[in-house]
């Protein structure tokens, strides 16, 4: 058994990593959601979800949940596959034959 002080730390431990999980779960679901709409092709609402994402980011890196670097790599990552798919030329229509 250890001391009344490293009882107590691991009860704030529980506490603080119940509280963090949920924060971090839904920062890699904004992430996902976005991605998958970047490559579905949907960029409007690819555009808000990656909006979304970095915002949950930020919040998370402010929070010290993530490392700060680690928030600002993620949001690179995720907005150069945004950019990369909006600079894409989108397939145009093939013409139709005068008759």
């Amino acid at each position: 058994m250890g001391s009344k002080s490293a009882l107590k730390q691991a009860r704030v431990a529980g506490r603080r990593q119940q509280r963090n999980k949920s924060v971090r779960s839904q920062m890699k679901t904004n992430i996902t959601r976005a991605e998958k709409l970047i490559f579905s092709g949907d960029l409007e609402a690819a555009g808000k979800a990656v909006s979304e994402a970095v915002s949950t980011l930020d919040k998370a890196a402010v929070k010290k949940m993530v490392h700060a670097n680690n928030a600002a790599r993620r949001k690179s990552r995720l907005l150069k596959k945004l950019n990369q798919a909006s600079a894409q030329p989108k397939a145009a229509p093939k013409p139709e034959k005068a008759v």
